[in-house]
C-alpha cells in the first residue's frame, strides 16, 4: 500500500484472486473494482457480498473428509447448479485443499464454522465493491480514466501452469505481452507485481516505466522449510516512492 499513488479516485484490482490486497486496503471514498477471469472466484465473491447467510447455511454441515472434498471437487463440473451451491463447493475445496491448490486434500483439521464470522466481515467490506468477471484487457479498457489506479498481480512468468485449476483457461506468454501493451496505453496509473525474470524485465524496459526490486518470504518454504527469500519486481508508470516521501515529511513536521 505504501507504493500506491497518492491521488486516485478509482481502484481496480485486475487479477483479484483471493482479494488479499483489496481486504488489506483501507476503505476510502474511491470507487473499487474486484475482477478475476475465473468465474468460480467472481461467483464466490458475489455470494459473499450479497448472500453471506445463505452461503454459511450451505457450509454448515460440510465434513472435513477426503470423500467429501472429492465429492465437492467433482460436483463443481456440473452445469445446472445454483450460485450459492457452486460458491459453497468452491469455498470448501479452497479451505480443504493442500496449499489452496484445489486439487488434493490437505488432510489437516479445519472447522469451517470458524470461518463464518470472516464471511460476514468480508460481506461488509465488499458491500460497495464492483465485482467483475472479465478478460483483463477488456476490463482495463472499460475502467481506464486519468484518475484510475490499476493494481495487477498476474500469474508469474513460467508458473502459468499452476493457475490451470478448476475454472481457469491458463495464462500464456502472449497474455503477458497483451497485458504489457494495454498497460502502456492507459490514461491512468498502474502497479504491477511480477517474479524477477529476464522476460519480464525486457517486456517493461520502456521509457517512463519504473522498476523496483523487492524480496518477500516464499510462503510455502516458510511453512515447511523455515523460510526463503523470493525476488520480485514492482513495475509502475509513476513514482512509487512519492507516498513514502510524503509520509516521512508529515512525520518530520508533526
Amino acid at each position: 500500500m505504501r507504493r500506491f499513488p497518492l491521488d486516485y479516485d478509482r481502484y481496480i484490482e485486475v487479477f483479484g484472486g483471493g482479494g488479499w490486497v483489496l481486504f488489506h486496503k483501507r476503505p476510502r471514498n474511491d470507487f473499487e473494482v474486484y475482477n478475476d477471469f475465473n468465474d468460480l472466484l467472481s461467483n464466490l465473491f458475489r455470494c459473499v457480498r450479497e448472500k453471506p447467510d445463505l452461503l454459511i447455511n450451505a457450509l454448515r454441515y460440510v465434513l472435513n473428509s477426503r470423500a467429501d472434498f472429492e465429492r465437492a471437487r467433482l460436483a463443481l463440473q456440473q452445469k445446472n447448479t445454483t450460485d450459492i451451491q457452486r460458491a459453497a463447493w468452491f469455498y470448501q475445496i479452497i479451505r480443504q485443499s493442500y496449499s489452496s491448490g484445489l486439487t488434493s486434500f490437505a488432510s489437516q483439521p479445519h472447522d469451517l464454522w470458524d470461518d463464518f464470522p470472516l464471511i460476514q466481515q468480508s460481506s461488509r467490506r465488499l458491500k460497495d465493491v464492483v465485482i467483475e468477471n472479465q478478460d483483463f484487457e477488456r476490463l482495463i479498457r472499460h475502467y481506464d480514466r486519468p484518475t484510475a489506479f490499476f493494481y495487477c498481480d498476474p500469474p508469474y512468468h513460467k508458473t502459468e501452469g499452476y493457475y490451470q485449476n478448476i475454472g481457469e483457461r491458463g495464462f500464456t506468454e502472449d497474455d503477458h505481452i497483451r497485458l504489457r501493451d494495454r498497460l502502456l496505453k492507459i490514461e491512468g496509473r498502474f502497479l504491477l507485481s511480477y517474479n524477477d525474470d529476464g522476460f519480464v524485465r525486457e517486456l517493461y524496459d520502456r521509457p517512463g516505466i519504473v522498476v523496483q526490486e523487492v524480496t518477500r518470504l516464499n510462503n510455502m518454504r516458510q511453512r515447511f522449510e523455515g523460510g526463503a527469500q523470493f525476488s520480485e519486481l514492482l513495475i509502475a508508470n509513476y513514482d512509487m516512492d512519492e507516498r513514502m516521501r510524503a509520509t516521512a515529511q508529515i512525520t518530520l513536521f508533526e
